[in-house]
């Protein structure tokens, strides 16, 4: 009878504790204050409690209390095993400027728990602060695949260090081991055309897809930048276009659709109304004649001289007035040259580049009219030549 009622208390002793255990673990992340009234000695309510506490004395820009760190020594004699407390001293000893007893806490803190984020982002941050990128790098890798969406949270770490050219070897190793965080970080770069060295030194050419996203953005803020020929020279690297001197317009025929823009046509579905290529070579253009408005436009680089551009047309004469092109140097209002769409085919339109013009817009554009009628066009046989004179 004895042994059965010992058997029976160690039976509810031990599943008092494995309740409590489970409910300080449940309740210390999101509540340090219940979990250690429910068990104020347990080593996890301990942890949670001085984390939360260093939190908010950081917050406060105030000095975290000497019992807080007492606090997080004898959780530690508790619980050898849990990263946490190494965190803590490594932070105390990055404070006091003792980078190399901060890493090896963080990397003690890291064996016991290898998928801690904290961890490997404090790694990361401290190899980087000794210069020893290769191994910083390696704790962003391995960050970017733990966390949640870690590609593109680690991506402004890595641009924030491809700035250091001594970092490049090490990136370009890391770029090769995984394509998408190379593309993430050229994307964070290639925003600022201050970094377009930088981005065109580290892109792997092997890894330059049709869908990397930092190629139109690069080019983007290259040409927001005035600069026109490295822009449109890397856009035609990225879609392979082969350019030459006489090289005036893409895509004449309307048949080149990959090839994104602004050197290649942008074709404008919206309340204004639809462009869209057709099979033979064509544009189709259906103006809805309610608001103002452009259907079709491509960037140019076009030195300074004339040019003549013709267009065939074909849609009802009449209406077709109430559609134009028209030439404009990139960045000013004013057109170098405008004709209607009903006239274009019969004269073609000239116009003169003149030598503060390094880019050009060339626009089909609708404009409405009292009574707006609906415009349904086909425009085929683009062409834009140089002239005499």
């Amino acid at each position: 009878m004895i042994r059965r009622l010992l058997t029976l208390a160690v039976a509810l002793i031990l599943a008092v504790l494995v309740v409590r255990n489970a409910a300080v673990d449940a309740l210390a992340d999101r509540n340090p204050d219940a979990a250690a009234r429910i068990w104020p000695g347990h080593p996890t309510a301990q942890l949670s409690l001085a984390l939360t506490e260093i939190g908010r004395a950081a917050r406060e820009r105030k000095a975290v209390p000497p019992a807080v760190f007492d606090l997080v020594d004898e959780a530690a004699t508790k619980a050898p095993l849990a990263p946490e407390p190494f965190l803590v001293r490594g932070v105390q000893s990055q404070l006091v400027g003792n980078v190399r007893l901060a890493i090896a806490d963080f990397e003690a803190a890291e064996f016991r728990d290898p998928r801690s984020l904290a961890a490997r982002y404090f790694l990361a941050d401290a190899y980087f602060r000794t210069n020893d990128a290769r191994h910083g790098l390696q704790e962003v890798l391995a960050l970017s695949r733990l966390a949640p969406h870690g590609i593109d949270t680690v991506a402004p770490y890595v641009a924030t260090y491809a700035k250091d050219p001594a970092t490049w070897p090490q990136l370009r190793e890391m770029f090769r081991a995984d394509a998408n965080i190379e593309d993430a970080s050229l994307t964070k770069l290639a925003s600022n055309v201050a970094n377009a060295d930088t981005v065109l030194a580290l892109a792997d050419w092997d890894h330059v897809a049709a869908g990397s996203t930092w190629v139109p953005i690069l080019v983007n803020s290259l040409v927001t930048a005035g600069q026109y020929d490295r822009a449109r020279a890397l856009w035609a690297r990225q879609w392979k276009v082969p350019l030459t001197a006489s090289t005036t317009i893409f895509d004449a025929d309307f048949t080149e659709s990959k090839a994104a823009t602004p050197f290649n046509w942008e074709l404008v579905s919206s309340t204004v109304g639809l462009a869209e290529r057709q099979p033979g070579g064509r544009m189709h253009v259906i103006f809805y004649g309610q608001e103002d408005g452009m259907l079709a436009r491509q960037l140019l680089v076009l030195r300074p001289g004339n040019y003549r551009l013709t267009i065939r047309v074909s849609g009802d004469p009449a209406r077709t007035k109430s559609l134009h092109w028209s030439v404009r140097c990139d960045k000013k209002d004013a057109p170098l040259g405008a004709i209607g769409l009903d006239a274009i085919s019969a004269r073609g339109l000239t116009f003169t580049v003149p030598a503060d013009c390094p880019a050009q817009w060339v626009e089909l554009g609708g404009t409405s009219g009292d009574i707006s009628h609906q415009v349904d066009a086909t425009i085929e046989g683009v062409k834009l030549e140089a002239v005499n004179g």
